[in-house]
């Protein structure tokens, strides 16, 4: 015997009767059929106002057409997303509304379903955040408060030759105020970057970098290299994100991966034909490419020099007379009482200055830079390491020479 199969029709059939025979009450009568309250209530009304026939399902679909695009719209859009194959919807209708702003925008929604439709767009998969993840402490509200600086991931130009691109960009704006390959990553090829930078725009407050070569050195008191002390005796901090946390300079890396979008794949012939190509993408992502961070605006809207211009010669400070001066030899000791004590190399030839604070004794090397807080002992300093990027350290020893024959003497405790 073949099982009976009950459309849904039959079982809307069966409801009705069985309401009609008024035996059970409603809420049990939806429990036995399976169905809501509310359902059987708009059944039983449906048959009510017009019989059998009001059990039969309606279309859902909607009466009228749906209004179409205007042409000159989709035309439009097609022509500048052809134009800029990595914009969104949004950024297309922004570009849009800023060059032609007599045209009636539709929604981003419906720009992004045409292009869905005509084949002009492929999903992206998105990352889970972890939102308990912070931001570095250094958070600008006006521009030059905060730039960043970082290397963009190298890649070979078609001649084979190796490119570094280097970037700097104001964090308030955005505005990009760098972008091209250095030979090496050195000092000796970044310093003189940065100094260009700094008389063109002046000095930031603060340089977000990560804890890479040349910026910065794990092994080393405060991670200082000679780079973060040129940049401390300019009253620059060294804004330090965590390390292996990119995601504390989020918006200089997405910056990072519309470059490598836009510009490096694929790569130029030639250094000097990418350089070109650089120089083309960093007036164009200023001057032309909305951001949805600045309300789709450009970031040369936003951006303006900064008040404090670069000093052609840094001068000593002048210390208060409560501090003690020492200058730093060219090893990287310093003389404390009767013994010398190993800071670091970086700071080699330079003069610093120890201060009597109620956790200990400070050591700085400007008169608002304190680079860490140590106690003194029998075998020398233990101190942290300095809250570069609102971070705090493990505890390091600062040995006393008599310990050991080496420079390097700074090791864990």
């Amino acid at each position: 015997m073949a099982w009976r199969v009950e459309s849904v029709m039959d079982q809307r059939l069966c409801f009705i009767a069985a309401c009609l025979r008024a035996d059970e009450p409603m809420s049990s009568l939806c429990v036995r059929f399976e169905i809501s309250r509310k359902t059987g209530y708009k059944w039983l009304s449906r048959y009510h106002d017009f019989g059998a026939a009001g059990l039969v399902h309606l279309s859902s679909a909607r009466h009228t057409a749906t209004p179409a695009i205007d042409a000159a719209i989709t035309g439009a859009v097609v022509a500048l997303r052809k134009q800029r194959p990595t914009w969104g919807p949004r950024k297309l209708l922004a570009r849009l509304s800023i060059d032609r702003p007599e045209i009636v925008r539709p929604a981003s929604s419906t720009i992004g379903d045409f292009l869905h439709r005509e084949g002009l767009s492929k999903p992206r998969s998105r990352r889970t955040r972890d939102p308990s993840r912070k931001q570095p402490k250094i958070e600008p509200l006006a521009a030059n408060e905060s730039w960043s600086a970082d290397f963009k991931g190298w890649f070979r130009t078609g001649d084979g030759v190796r490119c570094e691109p280097l970037t700097v960009t104001d964090n308030y704006s955005r505005y990009l105020l760098a972008g091209g390959a250095v030979p090496q990553i050195t000092t000796a090829h970044v310093q003189p970057i940065l100094t260009e930078l700094f008389r063109r725009h002046g000095l930031p407050r603060a340089l977000r970098t990560d804890n890479g070569s040349p910026f910065a050195n794990r092994t080393g008191l405060g991670g200082l290299v000679k780079l973060s002390v040129w940049l401390l005796k300019l009253d620059i901090w060294p804004d330090r994100i965590a390390p292996g946390r990119p995601d504390q300079n989020g918006r200089h890396e997405r910056m990072h991966r519309t470059l490598g979008e836009d510009v490096a794949r694929p790569p130029s012939a030639t250094i000097a034909e990418q350089q070109a190509d650089f120089d083309v993408w960093r007036e164009d992502f200023n001057t032309i490419r909305p951001h949805e961070a600045l309300g789709q605006r450009c970031p040369a809207e936003f951006y303006g020099p900064s008040p404090r211009c670069y000093p052609e010669r840094i001068t000593l400070w002048q210390y208060p007379a409560d501090h003690q001066v020492r200058r730093v030899t060219s090893d990287g000791y310093i003389k404390w009482r009767d013994g010398t004590i190993y800071l670091s190399e970086a700071m080699r030839k330079e003069t610093i200055a120890l201060a009597q604070r109620d956790r200990g004794i400070a050591l700085g090397i400007s008169l608002t830079r304190e680079l860490a807080l140590a106690r003194f002992g029998r075998d020398g300093f233990y101190t942290r390491r300095p809250t570069l990027g609102g971070r705090v350290g493990p505890v390091y020893r600062l040995l006393r020479r008599t310990e050991g024959p080496t420079n390097r003497q700074c090791r864990s405790a």
